[in-house]
């Protein structure tokens, strides 16, 4: 059985085949894949595709660099919409200091999702890039305990303190070829482990889209690294 914790299936790369893509999933063992909304709109268009398909189990959100563009009667209205729909999980939120340079709007987001997390009790799935020691800070101040770090580029060193924590990794396909994703899961237990696809994005074939049959990539390739690591 496999599971795909990060992936955004409403994007339109999936428009004219998505129920190809997730009966494919199925058959090759994929039980359950998250779909991030990253945006108002993607929200809704997530929980749409989790009443349609058993599958989906809907994350509400939005992106770091979209959140910022939001006036504060828009923000507030959706962390009110997602409180009401009490999503799966809380994604994708979190910090992008080399997008955007609106640090202290981002902060001040973000910490009003790490809140809704808190609230709801359910997972948050975290996007930290260029920013994983100002999530890592802002995280461990919470009560959260619930926390997934999606697609994680940082240093090694903090990555340690993040598994202390009990905190999770997500790793994607990209994994086949990156050699930070590889020495990141030799380094940490196998249990701070998870695997997404962030479909359509990150895909181990380079100009290729993703999609979440590729979980078995980095189970493969997880399985081939620890086994080495023995």
């Amino acid at each position: 059985m496999f599971v795909d914790v990060h992936a955004h299936l409403d994007f339109p790369e999936f428009e004219k085949d998505l129920e190809e893509v997730i009966e494919k999933a199925k058959k090759i063992g994929v039980i359950a894949i998250v779909n991030c909304g990253v945006n108002i709109e993607s929200n809704r268009k997530t929980i749409e595709l989790a009443k349609k398909y058993d599958i989906i189990k809907p994350a509400l959100g939005i992106y770091p660099t979209y959140v910022t563009e939001l006036t504060e009667e828009e923000f507030e209205r959706e962390i009110e919409f997602i409180l009401k729909y009490k999503p799966f999980a809380i994604s994708e939120v979190g910090l992008d200091f080399k997008e955007s340079n609106k640090i202290k709007e981002q902060k001040d987001r973000f910490q009003k999702f790490i809140e809704i997390a808190e609230k709801l009790n359910v997972p948050i799935i975290v996007h930290s890039r260029k920013a994983e020691n100002e999530v890592y800070e802002m995280i461990k101040s919470s009560n959260l305990k619930k926390v997934v770090m999606h697609c994680f580029m940082g240093k090694l060193k903090l990555a340690k303190k993040i598994e202390e924590e009990g905190w999770l990794f997500s790793i994607p396909p990209i994994i086949n070829h990156s050699l930070h994703f590889q020495e990141l899961v030799k380094r940490i237990a196998l249990n701070s482990i998870l695997t997404e696809t962030d479909s359509p994005f990150l895909s181990h074939i380079k100009g290729e889209r993703n999609t979440p049959l590729n979980v078995v990539v980095v189970v493969e390739k997880i399985a081939e690294l620890r086994n080495d690591n023995k």
